[in-house]
């Protein structure tokens, strides 16, 4: 590695940024990638030309990279609260990992196709972005998927609890995925090849669909994010310096975004609970919309303007 070719003071303003990105992701539930990869794509290009990356698969991989390490500090901000249901998570891992191994191999062999990867990043953004704003009534959430033995007509699914480090017991219906499978499993897939997906589709699962608490939810998420973008992120990384040698992957983000995300992982967990779920989903919602926005009309504009 020749360190001496990186400018290491360039990305100093990520540390900041990474620490605010990392603290919304543990809160939300979301993948930290889908904040990152609109920085790496849109933003560094408008600040000018030694700040770009040199491809997408470059800044989404180090965008998986980076919120690996951030997931990796929340789940162990979770793992002291004891709110982490791991029998509950690894029906959802077996089917996000090998489809995150897929889609993030897609993406070094559609690399040259940066337009549309953009599209289509743009695209799911802006899916994302609708579901997230749309009001959903409690009374009309997803009906829970059945499970356990069978009482007459009634199927009786086994109630799981879990005790929180401060002493808060939540009770729930064991989760499963059901039809919610192929949610996964696109979710998984979507997350290896754009960066997006896992974390977007898991905790609608869990929190809707089988109506697992909030606090339980939010952090049996984020420990399956870690494994299924830890299987996409290194198949990523690993790509790229095979392609382009060990300084492929820009360093000198990395070295203030890991330590930055370290930390805003430790702080997202001690602040679950003070931020209105709903809040939180528009938030994020309009976020997603205007990246979505942007990443399509520059999509556009360099397909057909330029």
């Amino acid at each position: 590695m020749d360190l001496a070719q990186f400018d290491w003071t360039l990305y100093w303003f990520m540390f900041p940024i990474s620490i605010c990105v990392a603290t919304t992701a543990m809160l939300s539930g979301i993948g930290g990638a889908a904040i990152f990869a609109p920085i790496f794509m849109i933003v560094f290009p408008i600040m000018g030309p030694e700040y770009p990356f040199e491809s997408i698969a470059a800044a989404i991989g180090v965008a998986l990279f980076t919120e690996f390490f951030g997931f990796s500090s929340g789940f162990v901000g979770y793992l002291r609260k004891r709110l982490i249901d791991f029998k509950s998570a690894m029906p959802f891992i077996m089917v996000g990992v090998p489809v995150g191994i897929v889609g993030a191999i897609l993406l070094n062999e559609l690399n040259e196709y940066e337009e549309l990867l953009r599209g289509s990043y743009a695209l799911l953004m802006l899916l994302l972005s609708f579901e997230l704003i749309r009001h959903h009534d409690p009374v009309q959430e997803l009906p829970l998927e059945p499970e356990g033995e069978s009482v007459g007509a009634t199927v009786v699914r086994p109630t799981r609890t879990i005790v929180g480090r401060d002493g808060v017991e939540y009770s729930f219906k064991a989760p499963r995925q059901g039809k919610g499978v192929i949610a996964t499993t696109t979710g998984g897939f979507l997350t290896g090849l754009l960066g997006v997906g896992i974390g977007e589709v898991v905790m609608p699962q869990l929190a809707k669909r089988n109506k697992v608490p909030i606090p339980v939810a939010a952090a049996t998420s984020v420990f399956i994010v870690i494994v299924v973008v830890a299987s996409a992120s290194f198949t990523q990384i690993s790509a790229l310096i095979a392609q382009g040698g060990i300084n492929a992957v820009p360093w000198n983000a990395v070295v203030y975004t890991i330590p930055a995300v370290i930390i805003g992982g430790q702080i997202g967990p001690h602040l679950q609970g003070k931020v209105a779920p709903r809040t939180m989903e528009k938030s994020i919602g309009i976020l997603f919309l205007i990246i979505g926005f942007a990443m399509g009309w520059i999509a556009f504009r360099n397909t057909f303007l330029m």
